[in-house]
């Protein structure tokens, strides 16, 4: 379906405050499975991790290169990402 998305790149807060990205087309039922400790080695012994910031791509390869760009921001630039986004977010 034209428009329609079908991936998202995701970044988790994990309980000890270190942040995790991935990507998926479903970030309710992936995040629902990191917090089942059936996710990404990296966050099962980082549970409970909270989702903090996502964004929509148009498909898997645009999704893939996302998440390789954002996994390559140091911290302080991924937080400031999570903090853009929390300003533009209505309400």
């Amino acid at each position: 379906m034209p428009g329609t998305i079908s991936a998202l790149v995701y970044l988790l807060r994990c309980r000890d405050g270190t942040l995790y990205c991935g990507w998926t087309t479903d970030v309710a039922k992936r995040l629902a499975t990191h917090n089942r400790g059936a996710g990404a080695a990296y966050t099962r012994a980082r549970r409970p991790v909270k989702l903090v910031w996502q964004e929509s791509c148009a498909d898997r390869s645009a999704a893939l290169r996302r998440e390789w760009q954002i996994k390559q921001l140091t911290r302080p630039e991924k937080l400031r990402l999570i903090a853009a986004a929390r300003r533009r977010k209505p309400g």
